[in-house]
């Protein structure tokens, strides 16, 4: 691990004007800092300057130190409507535990704790989990010189391809890490701050296929920081991952789902598939036929959740994917509408 300086941001624009800084090349935001350390572990990154914002929100941005700090998650207007406002160092824990989540956006919330460990969830940040990097083993290992890393080939393509994508069609064939963002998407999450472009602000904008530039997964240029993190507030709404132990894993298939319910029928949906493509992958198909489905019309449901691995393209190892990709998003909207018991989340 490389020698670096830090530095503590108590402002979102503290922490910007440290980015930056031209007395360093590469300076990085940290929150909690679980997947940096991995990186900067793996020699895939060599920071020499981590900006701390975990206090980001204590001081105002004129200066003053607040009496008390602010709600990390509460209601707030912006871009013209209601949202479920996080700030970006608020941690995973913080997320899946808070009431106004579990009410408005309760796939977030779900999310959240299905993510990794109670102690990995007590530190790490939505902003992180939004921004983590893959964890395909060719681009974590240093003995391989991946196309994501620079080189010229995928080595998932013909080799250990089990827990790849099977939508995207390459030519990098990661999987999206984030559970939040999966449950973001399917909510109509948004993200704001400095030097964050129009184009990215929605989660569907924020990130990109590995066709429109291999090297990174987001559309965040250098230098941006999150200052506001946001999703629609929904009555009703699930999230399932599926995964090959309950403890400590990453999601083989995962699925979150936003519903509007009128006179017991399904009257719009928004559906999102996660670990199956390199982006957080958008089921309008399976949306469409949830809608004038009953509520309680099991078989229609399951029937309409089926198309879920339509169009998918599985390699040599992950073809199981195709199939447990529609029990995901049929769980996903069976716990949405309460009929799901949480032991089997």
């Amino acid at each position: 691990m490389n020698r670096f300086a830090y530095a503590r941001a108590e402002t979102w624009s503290q922490a910007r004007d440290l980015l930056g800084d031209r007395r360093f090349s590469l300076p990085v935001l940290k929150g909690g800092g679980l997947d940096l350390v991995d990186q900067m572990k793996e020699g895939i990154l060599e920071p020499d300057l981590l900006v701390d914002v975990r206090g980001a929100g204590a001081v105002g941005e004129d200066g003053q130190r607040r009496g008390e700090q602010p709600e990390p998650i509460r209601m707030s207007d912006r871009w013209g409507r209601p949202l479920v406002s996080i700030t970006p160092s608020a941690t995973l824990a913080e997320i899946a535990a808070s009431p106004l989540v579990r009410e408005r956006a309760a796939a977030l919330a779900q999310a959240a704790e299905s993510a990794a460990t109670p102690q990995v969830r007590n530190v790490a940040t939505i902003a992180g989990n939004l921004l983590q990097r893959p964890r395909c083993w060719y681009f974590r290992h240093d003995e391989f010189n991946c196309l994501k890393k620079g080189g010229s080939t995928c080595f998932a393509v013909d080799g250990e391809n089990a827990y790849h994508a099977i939508f995207g069609g390459g030519p990098c064939h990661i999987v999206h890490p984030s559970n939040v963002a999966c449950a973001m998407a399917a909510l109509g999450g948004y993200v704001d701050g400095f030097g964050v472009p129009d184009e990215a602000r929605s989660i569907e904008g924020l990130f990109h296929l590995p066709d429109q530039g291999v090297r990174t997964e987001h559309n965040l240029p250098a230098g941006a920081v999150l200052t506001h993190i946001g999703v629609e507030p929904w009555a009703v709404s699930g999230f399932h991952a599926i995964k090959a132990k309950q403890s400590f894993d990453w999601p083989l298939a995962m699925a979150a789902v936003g519903l509007r319910v009128e006179g017991g029928r399904i009257a719009s949906a928004r559906v999102c598939a996660g670990a199956v493509a390199p982006v957080p992958w958008m089921l309008p198909d399976v949306a469409g036929a949830l809608v004038g489905v009953s509520t309680d019309d099991d078989l229609a449901i399951e029937r309409a959740c089926a198309g879920a691995a339509q169009g998918a393209a599985p390699m040599s190892q992950n073809g199981y994917k195709a199939r447990l990709l529609p029990v995901a998003v049929q769980r996903a909207v069976l716990r949405a509408l309460g009929r799901l018991a949480e032991e089997l989340a």
